[in-house]
């Protein structure tokens, strides 16, 4: 049960820092990148595998 929750909350931070990355970004073509890397932690957090 512990570890679980630290697994989500570890992927919770991870993925509000690739959102901050995002934000800051200028190019759209990182942009493009932040989310194709953002989509799986996304779905790893609201549990969709």
């Amino acid at each position: 049960m512990i570890i679980t929750l630290l697994y989500y909350l570890l992927i919770a931070y991870i993925a509000v820092l690739i959102i901050w990355n995002l934000i800051r970004s200028k190019k759209w073509q990182e942009e493009i990148l932040y989310l194709i890397i953002l989509m799986p932690f996304i779905l790893r957090l609201f549990r969709l595998k």
